[in-house]
């Protein structure tokens, strides 16, 4: 899967940013190059949607359908979903948020963030918590101008983020993809994160911890963005009170 976010959506940390990508006999690549060489390299099946200049979307389905890693691709009242892996209490999921049986993973993930965007019952670390599974997944949110990613603490699902020649966003579950579009400015998508465009990245799994930034770097001895991890002796001093006119995605409850 592909999802590329314009540098005025989407502002990630300054640390994946590496001065040495300027440097790098391989350059960064611009949005439209990157879609492209995407799709040039799954011509018979690969899927993209894109979002004026604000937003790109592309999936691949998996090749063989019968693993327990999935790959899917969901749409519904201008929310998209790409999610990877599955969730193994996706039944009892379903029944508590009232959903039909039919329901995948990506459709859940699209009507569980739209139930908090909308009425904001629960945080979104509490909720991201409850799911159990290996998984991954990236929500662009059209309407509300917005994006929402997250990757299950397990490890057993990968995702990588890194930053364009222009400033955009790349995620990807592909290292190769990421490492030709982003050059140095690059890093694995921390487990047991999340990341808002509008409150930035945070762990929800110790969602009153800071994050702390740790420099890679690469074989050459090159440094090559930074990993993400949650800085546990550290408390954020408050976090605001979800309601239904905020943003439910990184917020909690006051304790």
């Amino acid at each position: 899967m592909l999802a590329i976010f314009n540098k005025g959506l989407v502002n990630p940390p300054e640390e994946l940013h590496s001065p040495a990508s300027l440097k790098s006999s391989r350059k960064p690549k611009l949005p439209g190059e990157i879609l492209n060489g995407f799709l040039s390299s799954n011509p018979t099946n690969a899927f993209s949607i894109g979002f004026e200049a604000a937003a790109s979307l592309a999936y691949v389905p998996p090749q063989n359908r019968c693993t327990t890693y999935q790959r899917l691709f969901c749409g519904v009242d201008e929310i998209y979903c790409v999610f990877l892996g599955s969730l193994n209490n996706l039944c009892s999921l379903l029944k508590q948020y009232g959903l039909s049986k039919g329901t995948n993973e990506a459709m859940f993930i699209i009507e569980a963030y739209r139930t908090l965007r909308d009425r904001g019952p629960y945080p979104a670390h509490q909720v991201l918590k409850d799911l159990e599974g290996s998984y991954g997944f990236v929500v662009y949110d059209g309407k509300a101008g917005s994006v929402f990613a997250a990757l299950g603490a397990d490890e057993g699902v990968k995702l990588f983020w890194g930053v364009a020649a222009d400033g955009s966003v790349v995620v990807s579950d592909n290292l190769k993809v990421i490492k030709e579009s982003c050059a140095k400015s690059f890093a694995p998508f921390p487990a047991g994160c999340m990341f808002h465009s509008e409150q930035g990245l945070m762990s929800f799994e110790h969602p009153r911890s800071k994050m702390k930034a740790m420099p890679r770097i690469d074989s050459e001895g090159v440094m090559c963005g930074a990993n993400f991890k949650a800085d546990v002796q550290s408390r954020i001093s408050s976090m605001p009170r979800v309601g239904s006119e905020a943003n439910w995605a990184l917020r909690g409850s006051k304790a």
